[in-house]
Parts: structure tokens; sequence; C-alpha cells
């Protein structure tokens, strides 16, 4: 069995305090784009998870683990997962990967648990790549509101020079005084209400992009790249490091994945 675990990217990123939990209140629009890594279950006998490319702990070990405590499914497998998505490149890789593995053993198996439920266990990411699509989300991320799909466009992805770990653009947010106080953020929910189902100007951004700047300038050079390649709209992926160049016509030479 096979699944497509599409890239997200954050079209807005706004950050607000740190919960109890250690997460972060957020007001972000995810979208879903054309790049995407392949996700394969098959029999085996024992679990087993290949992610092409990458070594040690992966979250959709994590989403095998965390099915079977919640369903009881005991039938070993083997996951195979093909990377196209950057790795720590904050365009939500790993939570695809996951999401996809969640959809495979509920195929395989045939059982019907609450998928977004096992995902929110795993992570803020992990519930909006359960069902692919465009979503305003609140929380940490995973209070889901589907939104109207909007025209076609164009989507540079410029991966960064090394992987960029989300723990450390957070803590240098902090440490810089990024984070939102509770009704800045509020105000920028209502103001994202209010120009959806499309975003422009100041609200398609990114509150983490000087942190991620900071922490690796060549962040800076990458989005000037986009920038001379004709891109509508620049802006940091997540936490980075990847870099984002937005066209409104998705046939734009520079626009090399479209929805």
């Amino acid at each position: 069995m096979i699944e497509l675990a599409p890239a997200k990217i954050n079209v807005c990123l706004f950050l607000g305090p740190q919960r109890p939990d250690g997460r972060h209140e957020l007001v972000t629009v995810f979208q879903p784009i054309a790049l995407q890594d392949e996700v394969t279950l098959e029999p085996a006998d024992r679990d087993e998870v290949i992610c092409e490319g990458v070594e040690g702990p992966n979250l959709a070990a994590d989403a095998v683990a965390r099915f079977r405590a919640a369903t009881g499914y005991a039938e070993p497998v083997r996951i195979t997962i093909r990377k196209r998505i950057p790795v720590a490149g904050g365009m939500a890789g790993g939570s695809a990967d996951a999401a996809a593995t969640l959809r495979l053993l509920a195929r395989h198996s045939g059982l019907a648990p609450d998928l977004h439920a096992i995902a929110a266990e795993l992570g803020a990411d992990v519930p909006g790549q359960v069902a692919p699509a465009r979503y305003l989300a609140t929380g940490a991320g995973e209070r889901l509101e589907p939104l109207d799909p909007v025209a076609p466009y164009g989507v540079l992805v410029l991966p960064g020079p090394q992987p960029l770990s989300t723990g450390a653009v957070f803590a240098k947010a902090a440490e810089m005084g990024l984070r939102r106080a509770p009704e800045d953020l509020a105000q920028r929910l209502a103001a994202v209400r209010e120009q959806l189902p499309d975003l422009r100007g100041e609200l398609a951004s990114n509150d983490l992009e000087p942190a991620a700047l900071a922490l690796m300038p060549e962040i800076g050079e990458r989005m000037e790249q986009a920038r001379a390649a004709g891109a509508d709209h620049v802006l940091l992926s997540g936490s980075g490091p990847t870099v984002l160049g937005l066209f409104r016509d998705p046939s734009a030479p520079g626009a090399v994945a479209t929805l």
C-alpha cells in the first residue's frame, strides 16, 4: 500500500506565548503543495521503518506505536519512506510521513480509530497532515478550520545549507522577544479571518523569520535568490531553514513546484 505525504507551507505564522505543555500558541494557515514523500506499507516479520537517507529516530515509527496503543492492532509492518521533502526544513516532512503512516495503518488494518486524536499525540503539525488541505490552524497547530481552496499558485522551494533545529529557532525567538502577547495574537487572528481566503501584505509573514536568520544568516542569501527568480512574495517556511518563493502565476519560470 502506498500513500503520498505532501509537504506543507505556512502561508502565515504568528507566534504567541508558550503553553504549560511546552508548545506555543500559534495562528497559521497551512497549505499542502505538490512536493511529496512516498510512504509504503507492506507486511513484515517485525515492525521496521526505513527512511531513505535519514538515520535515527523517525516520527513514522512513533505513529506505528501510537496506532497500536490506540487500537491493539498487532500485525508487524514495514514502512518505507522515499524522501523528497527537505529534512528538518520547516515543511513538516516528518509530520507528513507520520500522518501518511496512520492512513496506511487504518487502511491495512480495516480499523477506524480517531486518527486526528492519535496525530495530536505525535506533534502539533501532524493533525493537519492527516487529511492534507488548506487550514486555518490555532492552538499549537492542532485546532483546524478547513478553508476554501485558492487559485493555484507556484511555489519555489530553496532548502537551507543544513538542517535547523525547530527547538533552537523557538528558543531564539523567545530570547529575541518575538512572542506576541495573547491580545496581540488574537488581533492577528481576527485580521487573518477578515482577509481570507487569500492573504497578502504583512499578513503573509512568519514571526520566526528573524530568529532563523539570526541562527543561520545564509537564509538571507536564499531569500534574495527567490526574489531574483521573480517571486511575488518571499518568506521562511515554518521554522526554516527552507525559503519559499510564491508566484501568482504557477507557470512562471521560477515556480518549480505547483499546487
